[in-house]
């Protein structure tokens, strides 16, 4: 009972919120300018990621524990630290996943995967509660098969209007041999900034079943940061 009366207020501050909903394009141009507010003051920052990839049906699983260092420019360098596990994974998983991201990250590329208008379509869905906060969940479609592009659901904050969740599939199938990829992204708040937390991916390959990819993001170092006048300060949670 105590935990169905703490609710109320919480429901019903979402219900309040949700007369009217804005525009996806609304909510999204509002995110896009934050979100470039926010990377104005993130001039680099470095984190650890743990990578762990398991294939149930055929017994196989392997670890990676990687340094991430991410620059002025925003492009990405990785070291890893240590690996464990199925060599297979290692040498062609692992490998793979550190050379698309830093390729992602590169700054005549980084646009071509961020949500802008550019490159999707929004349908507005509602609101959600993610983790204790409301978010606008949003229906992204993209505009072309990119492969940096996705096929999915956002969640972005109602306050702070930053992604705090994404959900879905890539916008074009990786290759003949994967039939699908499913994967959730989530993002948490350092400092003023929203960066990565987690991001849970199953993909289903043929003839070899589901294989589950899990990283973690912690260990985040930020340097001293002069944000603008119009971004605002991180609040104790």
């Amino acid at each position: 009972m105590i935990l169905l009366l703490s609710l109320i207020p919480l429901t019903a501050a979402f219900a309040d919120s949700v007369q009217p909903l804005p525009a996806a394009d609304e909510v999204v141009a509002r995110m896009v300018a934050r979100d470039n507010e926010r990377q104005s003051g993130l001039h680099s920052y470095s984190g650890v990621r743990r990578y762990v990839l398991e294939n149930k049906r055929h017994g196989k699983r392997a670890e990676m524990l990687v340094q991430l260092t991410c620059e002025l420019d925003g492009s990405k360098q990785f070291k890893t630290i240590s690996e464990s596990g199925w060599g297979g994974a290692r040498k062609h998983v692992f490998t793979r996943l550190l050379e698309a991201e830093t390729e992602a990250s590169k700054p005549d590329v980084r646009d071509r995967s961020r949500v802008l208008p550019e490159n999707y379509t929004f349908e507005m869905v509602g609101i959600r509660a993610v983790g204790d906060r409301p978010a606008y969940e949003i229906k992204v479609m993209p505009k072309s098969s990119n492969q940096y592009l996705m096929r999915g659901s956002i969640w972005i904050d109602t306050e702070e209007y930053a992604i705090v969740r994404m959900e879905g599939e890539p916008a074009r199938n990786p290759s003949f041999w994967t039939k699908s990829v499913h994967f959730v992204r989530t993002y948490g708040k350092q400092g003023p900034f929203w960066l990565p937390t987690s991001n849970r991916s199953v993909t289903n390959v043929r003839m070899f079943g589901n294989t589950e990819v899990d990283i973690d993001y912690f260990d985040y170092t930020l340097p001293p940061m002069k944000l603008s006048a119009n971004t605002k300060p991180a609040r104790n949670e």
